[in-house]
């Protein structure tokens, strides 16, 4: 159903009467067919979520969330209004956080859930009322008004409905153009998510399943606030500065948290390395906050010499040659151009690690599905967040589309899905976070749990077993060749 919101008169007499005689004026209405039972479920995951209906929003902390009783105390304490003619269900109340803090402050808000129950129509009803008490106490990313409701009605015989939003005006601070675009967009938002749920829609990206959402926004905002600017502006690669910065600092914030939770207090930190480190900038950020590790390429970048001297000292220009496969290689003797090309690197690293050593893997292409076979030869835990397809040769190549139900068919999907599979065959068992990060190659795979004891897995049995890597080395050391890629 296409959206074709209709607009109440000026004149309209409102339809929804309080306790506290605030007068709701109507708004935009819509004819729906999704039940009470779905526009509940929709309010409470715009609730929840509201970065749904605001680009400005990170996030909402829920403080409060309990049945409606009349002889209940809440901590925190809401706001509450007894509407005529509806049952009070449940109170909520929720902290706005802003993606930008720099911008404005998080703001409260108690969220009010009613329903009305008659022989062949049902009313459902939700309210939020900001707690600021004038227009201009309020935050950009919310409308100047006292308050917002949202009103379902449907017809049981007729299995149709109708919602319909409704504000309640400041006296100094009447309807106005800009507002009332506001309105006709969270309409348009809950209409859309309720035909969504109506038609079976079935959410296919989960974020947050590894982590509390609020923890990595938390980390990520303060980090965002301490080196974007700087970073952005000193920038000196040709590529994008605010996509690599933000994206980077979007992934230091997770492993940040992820630390914190595998690594308490900081008690026995490995250390970390970051192969295949590109431009080096996610190394530079962890070592600025303090954590020790390194990162190598096979090409130093332009921003290597921009960062701070302890950051530099730990960027090294290195060429990975698995040690696992440098005793079957064959002879390089009849190769001299091979050779030759080992005799003019900076050097080679065999892939091997002191036993704990977190292994990051972010977009390092070529390395990427080594990193779980990396990760058994040093008994390390690690992250991969595959970028571009390539196997255990060093050669592109498109991954075969996994066989399982309800997963894509595209060349990332299929990379993401071969590369979690060998991780498995490793003994890992694998963990996945689709990162919230400006990037559309953001799913990130984690091993930090076995299924098998590394003892028990042949890794060479599992190299041969997907493809085998001959050729690495050779295509290993063209990467010093050719110029530096984006990341």
């Amino acid at each position: 159903m296409a959206f074709q919101p209709v607009e109440y008169q000026a004149e309209a007499s409102p339809l929804l009467h309080d306790d506290k005689e605030n007068v709701w004026t109507p708004l935009y209405s819509h004819d729906c067919s999704f039940t009470p039972d779905i526009f509940g479920k929709v309010m409470r995951n715009l609730i929840l979520n509201p970065n749904l209906n605001s680009s400005f929003l990170a996030r909402a902390d829920i403080t409060l969330d309990a049945p409606y009783t009349d002889d209940g105390v809440y901590d925190p304490v809401p706001v509450l209004l007894d509407v005529a003619g509806f049952a009070l269900n449940t109170v909520m109340i929720r902290c706005l956080i802003p993606r930008n803090p720099l911008l404005d402050k998080p703001m409260d808000q108690t969220c009010l859930i009613y329903s009305q129950k008659g022989e062949s129509e049902t009313k459902s009803l939700v309210i939020y009322l900001p707690h600021f008490k004038s227009p201009s106490e309020s935050p950009f990313y919310h409308p100047a008004v006292h308050g917002i409701a949202f009103l379902h009605t449907f017809n049981s015989e007729s299995q149709q409905g109708q919602v319909s939003i409704h504000y309640s005006f400041f006296e100094s601070a009447p309807k106005t153009e800009a507002v009332q675009r506001t309105g006709l967009h969270l309409l348009r938002i809950l209409h859309k998510h309720g035909n969504g749920l109506l038609n079976g829609y079935v959410k296919k990206v989960h974020h947050d399943v590894v982590l509390p959402q609020a923890k990595t926004q938390q980390t990520y905002a303060k980090l965002k606030t301490m080196y974007a600017k700087d970073l952005i502006t000193s920038w000196v690669e040709v590529t994008d500065p605010a996509k690599h910065v933000f994206e980077d600092l979007g992934i230091a914030a997770f492993l940040i948290e992820l630390w914190a939770e595998m690594y308490p207090n900081g008690d026995k930190w490995p250390g970390f390395v970051d192969i295949g480190c590109g431009n080096g900038l996610l190394t530079h950020i962890l070592i600025q906050e303090g954590y020790t590790g390194w990162g190598f390429d096979a090409r130093k970048r332009k921003s290597w010499d921009t960062y701070s001297p302890k950051t530099r000292e730990n960027l090294k220009e290195l060429v990975l040659i698995p040690s696992i496969i440098q005793s079957h290689n064959e002879s390089t003797s009849n190769k001299p151009e091979l050779t030759n090309e080992k005799d003019n690197i900076q050097g080679t690293h065999p892939g091997t690690f002191p036993k704990g050593t977190f292994i990051i893997s972010n977009h390092a292409d070529e390395l990427t599905p080594w990193t779980p076979i990396l990760a058994n030869l040093s008994e390390s835990p690690f992250i991969a967040i595959p970028c571009c397809s390539h196997n255990l040769t060093g050669a592109r190549f498109r991954a075969p589309p996994s066989k399982d139900a309800g997963v894509s068919s595209s060349a990332y999907a299929s990379l993401v899905a071969w590369v979690s599979k060998l991780a498995i065959d490793c003994g890992w068992d694998l963990e996945k976070e689709m990162l919230r990060i400006p990037s559309t190659r953001k799913e990130c795979l984690l091993g930090r749990r076995r299924i098998l004891p590394f003892s028990e897995v042949d890794v060479e049995n599992v190299i041969v077993a997907y493809g085998g890597a001959s050729g690495w080395e050779e295509n290993a050391l063209k990467l010093v060749k050719v110029g530096p890629r984006g990341h």
